[in-house]
């Protein structure tokens, strides 16, 4: 258990009687380039002293949750996008790809010379030979961010290890990097059991996205953290950005959207919040009475 995840009871009851459960999406929603807000960290923590309980429901691994992102003190988190649910430092759900899933997976990347990364919750592992080229595309990533690139690359490059057979790594989900094919084509060529969302972290003319267990999505992670807690549904809410928040939106008692995110996501969110450049999150919890 991390340091940075409370094991213990928020100290105060809500006004109404109600507790409600929080899923905050981290990249877009709750950090931006790795950096998350000050006024987002104080209404978290707000809404934990007001009896809420809080989660980070993140893409991202645990190996991929510096302290930069955690400090604010969570109840627990979603990571791998569903695939690993951990609540008051209680792992609940640590779904790995499959062996034969995994093979496929991996020799398909090989085959094509991707860029990518094996994303566990201990660690993220990368081929020896690719690892100069992936160093290279986040970095250039990350210098988009004037004040963010270096705590959000060393989020990544931080805990990256070199391991000579990936095939034997047993991991959550992929992050590819950088592939020479469409990220459609690298999952119809993988076969059953593959889905993939497509991210824009490589610059144009690259291909990129995240490869995850079909079947799984964040949804199922708030849904299990909920179980957990005896917290009804309707009194859930999630708050994200991307492609891969759609299931979670839809599912949560509320569901809100980062303005500015896909048509689609927007259509399934019952509300909208700033950015977080503009620490959009404050006036969310305000508006949401949570704090």
């Amino acid at each position: 258990m991390s340091p940075e995840l409370n094991t213990g009871t928020p100290a105060a009851v809500t006004k109404a009687g109600t507790v409600r459960a929080v899923f905050l999406d981290v990249d877009g929603t709750y950090a931006d380039y790795g950096v998350v807000p000050a006024g987002h960290v104080r209404a978290v923590q707000a809404a934990r002293e007001a009896g809420h309980r809080v989660f980070l429901c993140t893409g991202r691994p645990v190996s991929m949750l510096p302290g930069a992102i955690r400090g604010a003190g969570f109840d627990g988190l979603v990571a791998s996008a569903g695939a690993y649910v951990e609540v008051a430092g209680e792992v609940l759900v640590d779904r790995r790809f499959p062996a034969d899933l995994a093979a496929r997976t991996v020799a398909t990347l090989d085959a094509h010379d991707a860029v990518y990364v094996l994303e566990a919750q201990e660690s993220l592992h990368v081929a020896p030979a690719a690892e100069e080229r992936l160093r290279a595309i986040i970095e250039e990533h990350f210098s988009q961010a004037p004040d963010g690139r270096e705590v959000g690359s060393s989020a990544i490059l931080g805990a990256l290890e070199r391991v000579p057979d990936l095939a034997k790594v047993p991991f959550s989900k992929v992050s590819v990097f950088d592939s020479p094919v469409p990220m459609q084509l690298l999952v119809e060529e993988i076969g059953d059991g593959i889905a993939v969302v497509e991210n824009s972290i490589a610059d144009e003319g690259r291909h990129a996205g995240e490869l995850y267990q079909r079947g799984i999505s964040k949804a199922d992670g708030v849904a299990a953290a909920i179980a957990h807690l005896g917290i009804s549904r309707e009194n859930s809410i999630a708050v994200g950005d991307g492609e891969n928040d759609l299931e979670m939106v839809a599912f949560a008692g509320i569901g809100v959207a980062i303005e500015g995110s896909s048509p689609e996501l927007l259509a399934l969110a019952d509300r909208t919040a700033a950015p977080p450049q503009q620490e959009g999150l404050v006036a969310a919890f305000e508006e949401l009475g949570l704090i």
